[in-house]
């Protein structure tokens, strides 16, 4: 069990404390309920865009890192569809800079033409290496803009295309700071080496005077349910073929959630999985290939990927994969294949825990979602699982008009 203490601040910011004397150092992570998924359309990319501005300087502090490092800190962030997350890690000792540092760019950005255009000559490049130019990298455009016809998970945090983020102008991104982060659309953890009154203590002075902004209202189309196949392929400068296959399942807010991922596992985790012993090591069709579930808080995909052997088409692996996935959804597993995945699951998650730093992100995570005790009742959803609730789950996902396909052809 995890214990952590909470409290929230006038202007809206929720504060959890989660007290670990036997480590010498703490952590302050920043998680903002803001991901790509709140873009609009036409200026998409945005969410990612903050995430490097936001290391650009604020209204009082011109360069962030280097108050860091001379406190022997160390900071930095990641975005998604669903959440930006913002850390720093330091001597506990040294705590109180963190706090300085991370109110001062909630309380403002410095909003500097130069930072944004240093900024976003930054993310172009970012998106040339990673998605132009880099093998494959282009992948999760197509998959999401086939799967997601409505919902804004139908394109990448990166955004659609670099055009977005060549126009963006500072009053698009004076916009979107002040509408997203506000104290009432955040989340704050402080982990480590503190105390409880010290963090409160701290939290009041350096955040209490910030204006709490209004949180910002969702309104999302909900993605209607997919009724016929999907099928797209293209043709690139890349090593080898890639089959790739998306089905929908729950979001992580659905009780369901957690047997829509042991399905993937049961199907496709590891080398004792029924997707690579049937069709790498037996059949050798496939060089190495996996299920996985994307973990989004709205209703998220579960993914087969996989990497043809040399000398075999692409019609031919789909047609095996196809007729593996069908006999799957008839076997009749055991107890004891259902427990293997269970434990390999649940270790994943305890080992993912062990740190102070993942323990402060999988509660800011389980608050986003409305429970931030999720991060000690995971197990126990994941343990409930059935048997059968996780074969009947396998045949209400796998279902050939639901699932959206890519063949990824070398020239």
């Amino acid at each position: 069990m995890i214990h952590f203490n909470e409290f929230v601040l006038d202007n809206g910011l929720k504060v959890f404390v989660l007290e670990d004397q036997t480590v010498a150092s703490a952590v302050v992570n920043i998680m903002y309920d803001v991901g790509s998924k709140d873009e609009d359309p036409e200026k998409t990319g945005f969410a990612h865009l903050f995430e490097h501005l936001m290391f650009g300087g604020s209204v009082n502090v011109p360069s962030f890192d280097t108050p860091i490092q001379k406190v022997g800190g160390s900071n930095n962030a990641f975005t998604s569809p669903d959440i930006t997350n913002y850390y720093i890690t330091l001597p506990a000792q040294n705590i109180e800079t963190a706090f300085w540092l991370e109110s001062d760019r909630m309380l403002s950005l410095s909003f500097d033409p130069k930072v944004l255009e240093v900024q976003r000559k930054v993310v172009i490049e970012e998106y040339k290496q990673r998605y132009i130019n880099q093998p494959y990298g282009d992948v999760w455009h197509i998959l999401r803009k086939m799967a997601y016809k409505k919902h804004s998970y139908q394109w990448p945090t990166i955004g659609k295309e670099i055009k977005h983020i060549e126009d963006a102008t500072m009053d698009d991104v004076k916009a979107f700071f002040h509408k997203y982060y506000v104290p009432s659309n955040a989340v704050m953890v402080v982990a480590g080496n503190v105390k409880t009154e010290e963090v409160k203590r701290l939290s009041q002075k350096w955040f209490g005077p910030i204006p709490a902004g209004v949180k910002p209202l969702r309104n999302i189309p909900v993605e209607p349910k997919q009724t016929e196949a999907r099928f797209q392929q293209v043709e690139k400068d890349v090593p080898i073929d890639m089959l790739y296959k998306v089905w929908h399942m729950e979001g992580r807010k659905e009780k369901e959630y957690y047997t829509s991922d042991l399905v993937s596992d049961l199907m496709g985790r590891g080398k004792s999985s029924i997707l690579y012993q049937k069709l790498v090591k037996e059949e050798q069709l496939f060089s190495g290939i996996n299920a996985y579930i994307t973990g989004s808080f709205d209703p998220g995909l579960l993914c087969i990927t996989g990497k043809l052997s040399d000398g075999v088409s692409l019609e031919t692996a789909n047609q095996s994969l196809n007729q593996v996935i069908k006999d799957f959804k008839n076997t009749e597993f055991t107890e004891e294949n259902m427990n293997k995945v269970k434990n390999l699951a649940e270790f994943s998650m305890t080992y993912g825990k062990t740190e102070i730093l993942p323990r402060a992100m999988s509660i800011a995570f389980g608050a986003l979602l409305g429970n931030p005790n999720l991060i000690n009742e995971e197990e126990e959803l994941l343990r409930n699982v059935q048997l059968e609730d996780v074969m009947t789950k396998a045949k209400s996902i796998l279902k050939e008009e639901s699932c959206s396909t890519l063949f990824y052809k070398a020239k």
